[in-house]
């Protein structure tokens, strides 16, 4: 059986990215399909992704939301989506190119045969392989990934990387409307809570590349959220019991090292 694989993509003005980015991933050896999520862009980023469903009209899809809303809530969007089409595993990617369309690969192998349940594209595993960004914002970004570290003791190198592909249970396992963060902070609340959990993670050591079209939508602001939210996130798990929705489920899952199958996924969480 083939796994059915999905990339969400949040866009916001990112006309000059949106048709390349969707071609190059249409063109590699594994079949994906990609999910849109668009936050009311005025540069006509979603007309274009409606002219290229007329192409894929099967694996291109698309949700438009009113209003720009936040990183975290189109990827919490994008998870519940998959989850009501029952994708095996999802992916999260940027649209500008700074996460290379080829280590979809790796990390998708990461899962499926070495039976992790969450794969990073790490920037920071191997020393810094970050290309094209200014020194003040590498140095910001890394001592952000040590500061997490040490707050909340995940054994993660990079704990604000936005290139991962999650196994399915993973986010079967994870309350999505108990999330707090809306911004670039909801990547270390993620992958704080699949660690609490008890999910396997693993770090592929990817080379990040600063985008050369569109703007760039980080700011300062992204880091002071991330700087007071962390040390909340970890006061809140202290009186939080984190466990699957039945007790197998990590077991399941690297002993088959591939899906769990729904019904069965179904009827143990109610019985437990």
């Amino acid at each position: 059986m083939i796994d059915r694989n999905l990339i969400i993509i949040p866009t916001y003005e990112e006309s000059e990215n949106i048709s390349d980015i969707i071609e190059v991933i249409f063109s590699l050896e594994l079949p994906f399909e990609i999910l849109i999520v668009d936050d009311n862009s005025s540069d006509g980023t979603a007309d274009i992704v409606k002219m290229k469903q007329k192409i894929y009209p099967k694996i291109l899809h698309l949700i438009q939301r009113p209003r720009k809303m936040g990183l975290g809530t189109a990827y919490i969007d994008g998870f519940k989506f998959s989850l009501k089409n029952n994708y095996d595993y999802v992916y999260e990617m940027d649209a500008d190119f700074s996460h290379n369309p080829e280590d979809l690969i790796r990390l998708y192998i990461a899962c499926k045969s070495e039976g992790y349940d969450l794969a990073i594209g790490s920037r920071y595993v191997k020393g810094v392989n970050v290309v094209n960004w200014p020194m003040g914002r590498v140095l910001m970004s890394y001592c952000a990934s040590v500061y997490v570290r040490l707050i909340t003791g995940m054994p993660i190198y990079d704990t604000t990387a936005g290139f991962k592909c999650y196994h399915k249970s993973v986010l079967q396992s994870i309350d999505l409307d108990s999330i707090q963060f809306l911004g670039y902070a909801f990547q270390i609340e993620m992958k704080f809570n699949v660690w609490k959990y008890g999910f396997n993670i693993k770090e592929v050591d990817v080379i990040f590349t600063d985008r050369k079209k569109g703007k760039s939508k980080m700011s300062s602001g992204i880091f002071k959220e991330a700087f007071i939210g962390v040390l909340e996130m970890k006061i809140r798990s202290l009186f939080k019991k984190y466990k699957p929705p039945y007790l197998s489920i990590k077991s399941d899952r690297l002993n088959r090292l591939n899906t769990i199958d729904d019904a069965d996924w179904n009827e143990k969480a109610q019985s437990y």
